[in-house]
């Protein structure tokens, strides 16, 4: 079994965006995988219950009472962390993860605190670069904050695995109950693509 965790406290950053698509990437490919919703919003659990009937099962998991309770057949397990996690639940789930990836949107307030962010993993001792990544979400590049965002994540000495373009596909999959990876091919292949390296990268950490 391996687990990916989709952290950042600052709200609003893209986690569960993240943690949908992910975790529909392995429902399409029939990996049976569950998606754990901690975060009160319950945003995860919501997308689930628009998921057609016909497509590929995702088992949801509502874990935001802190309590999270795996089906045994389960090989992949995706994380959706809530916002402005305390200390002491984002060491466990640190704990409990093979793989960490932290989204940054490209504006003043989320590339501070990011900062911030990753300087408490440091001073935590959880942030270890082979198993703590970035993903630069809702991008539009040849902007002049795209390039401060891009300055900023490559001072960190963090992978950065993907930039991930604004693309209303996510939206239009949202409201669906699926992932860009289960829309038609001629839709999605672009921001499909772009999710290469990050799949690659969290299925070459090793699993629990």
């Amino acid at each position: 079994m391996k687990t990916t965790l989709i952290v950042n406290p600052k709200g609003g950053c893209g986690k569960s965006t993240l943690a949908t698509n992910l975790a529909s990437y392995y429902a399409l490919w029939d990996v049976p995988v569950a998606l754990v919703d901690y975060d009160p919003q319950q945003s995860s659990i919501e997308w689930l219950a628009q998921r057609d009937a016909g497509l590929n099962p995702i088992h949801g998991v509502d874990a935001s009472h802190g309590h999270a309770r795996l089906p045994a057949e389960v090989q992949r397990v995706v994380l959706d962390a809530p916002a402005r996690i305390d200390k002491a639940q984002l060491k466990r789930l640190f704990q409990f993860a093979d793989r960490a990836i932290v989204p940054v949107l490209p504006s003043p307030l989320d590339i501070r605190a990011a900062g911030h962010f990753i300087g408490e993993l440091m001073l935590d001792g959880l942030l270890r670069p082979s198993s703590v990544a970035l993903v630069a979400n809702r991008v539009r590049k040849n902007t002049v904050i795209y390039r401060n965002l891009t300055l900023f994540l490559d001072k960190l000495n963090i992978p950065l695995l993907a930039h991930l373009r604004d693309s209303q596909n996510y939206i239009r999959a949202a409201e669906a109950g699926h992932g860009i990876f289960e829309m038609p091919p001629y839709q999605a292949e672009e921001d499909a693509e772009q999710w290469r390296a990050l799949i690659g990268w969290v299925e070459a950490g090793k699993g629990k």
